[in-house]
């Protein structure tokens, strides 16, 4: 993660036998990108006859494209718009460069699921294909039949059939590339402190801070995971961060507060450590309260990216919201995320806990209908990535697999959108 932050593609390591002895020499690592990385498939996909899993309607589908890593673990890459009620869809245009996948010949497992609001999508069929074995089903017109498997290793072979409508290649310029130029990802948190999550001092509560040392969910998520790979792609370590859902002492309920306990305009700690340790302090000078509002902290982050971009900065911003609950300001966020798809921000949200994700799911925008505003506007893209923790806790896809999944291209769709190009150092 270190090396694709340098503008060389070099870093130098010490070698050492042991942390007290002296160095004994140095490693010295370089890396470089292919060409064959830089290449972009755009590919139209469509079935024919999918099986219906609904009683009372026809499927609503969609496709997710993973790939095959270590030990056969599939990793979702990307995935196309819902497309309701259709049994023969014709799905818009989807992306996939070599980059994401490995290589052109690598096996990819293409997934047709019928979407369900609460996130249990029903599994239609599948086939597992590599990008070239999809260029040759579009050069011959022809298509693959879906399988669904029954168990013991088994496959049945489903009537449902894939077509590739569409595979063209364009060189692109690379989420690495624009690393290597000087662009950054800039990590902010906003964590949920409603009173929903149970007494900070019960063994029961989200909240609760171990005295064994125990990382609770929201110190998991936050440091362990995303925190740690995030933070070699932010050369100042410095991460605005904020609390919502809470009454600070002798103050009323605040649905955006900083979390360093200033009560100026400054919201940065130091360090994941910094969050850490602000997170702790604040535990003990609040009373958790409530609604669960998210528009308040998405406007701070979104007016920051905004600053930024002002000043001509190359920093894209993303910000992680970690929840227990379901959101009571649904519009007032879809508002404040229309707003800020037009800025260099991401936003990735975690859910913890037992509570009903759903809405979630509408802001993800997962459906390939894109969020609405108050006024009518369309968002400009999709920012949001939504992710419960209990879908991953004890699944193959790590939660940080899953929640960066689309951060490369939300990224470089934004670069595309504002023209802006890697410029080397």
């Amino acid at each position: 993660m270190q090396i694709v932050t340098k503008s060389t593609r070099t870093i130098t390591l010490d070698l050492k036998r042991s942390q007290t002895q002296p160095h004994h020499g140095k490693l010295i690592v370089h890396v470089e990108e292919c060409l064959a990385s830089k290449i972009t498939t755009e590919i139209v996909f469509r079935c024919s006859s999918l099986e219906s899993k609904d009683l009372f309607s026809k499927s609503d589908p969609f496709l997710v494209v993973s790939k095959i890593v270590e030990h056969g673990t599939p990793i979702p890459v990307s995935k196309t718009e819902v497309l309701k009620n259709n049994l023969n869809p014709i799905w818009k245009p989807l992306s996939l460069s070599v980059q994401q996948v490995g290589s052109k010949d690598s096996p990819l497992i293409i997934e047709c699921s019928d979407f369900n609001s609460n996130g249990k999508h029903s599994l239609i069929g599948k086939v597992q294909k590599s990008l070239a074995d999809l260029e040759k089903l579009h050069l011959a017109g022809q298509g693959i039949n879906l399988s669904l498997p029954t168990g013991a290793g088994q496959n049945k072979v489903l009537k449902s059939q894939l077509f590739v409508e569409k595979f063209t290649e364009t060189v692109q310029h690379t989420f690495l590339e624009y690393l290597a130029s000087g662009f950054e990802l800039s990590f902010m948190v906003a964590i949920d402190f409603t009173a929903s999550n149970g007494n900070p001092r019960l063994p029961d509560s989200l909240h609760y801070v171990d005295p064994s040392g125990r990382l609770n969910a929201y110190q998991r998520v936050t440091i362990m995971d995303l925190g740690e790979v995030l933070q070699f792609y932010d050369s100042d370590k410095r991460f605005p961060a904020w609390g919502f859902g809470a009454r600070p002492i002798d103050g009323p309920v605040s649905h955006c507060f900083n979390l360093n306990g200033s009560s100026s305009s400054y919201c940065e700690v130091e360090g994941i450590q910094g969050i850490l340790t602000s997170y702790t302090s604040a535990l003990f000078n609040l009373s958790l309260a409530g609604p669960t509002l998210f528009g308040q902290v998405i406007n701070a982050a979104a007016m920051i990216a905004s600053q930024s971009l002002a000043q001509g900065s190359r920093r894209y911003y993303v910000l992680l919201i970690i929840t227990d609950g379901v959101i009571t300001d649904l519009q007032e966020t879809k508002d404040a995320l229309v707003s800020a798809s037009d800025l260099p921000l991401s936003i990735l949200i975690v859910g913890v806990g037992g509570a009903d994700f759903k809405e979630m799911e509408i802001l993800d925008a997962d459906r390939g209908d894109r969020l609405e505003s108050s006024t009518g506007r369309l968002a400009s893209r999709d920012i949001v990535q939504f992710v419960a923790l209990r879908d991953v806790q004890h699944g193959e896809i790590s939660l940080v697999q899953a929640l960066l999944a689309e951060l490369p291209s939300q990224f470089l769709t934004y670069m595309r959108i504002r023209n802006m190009k890697p410029i080397p150092l």
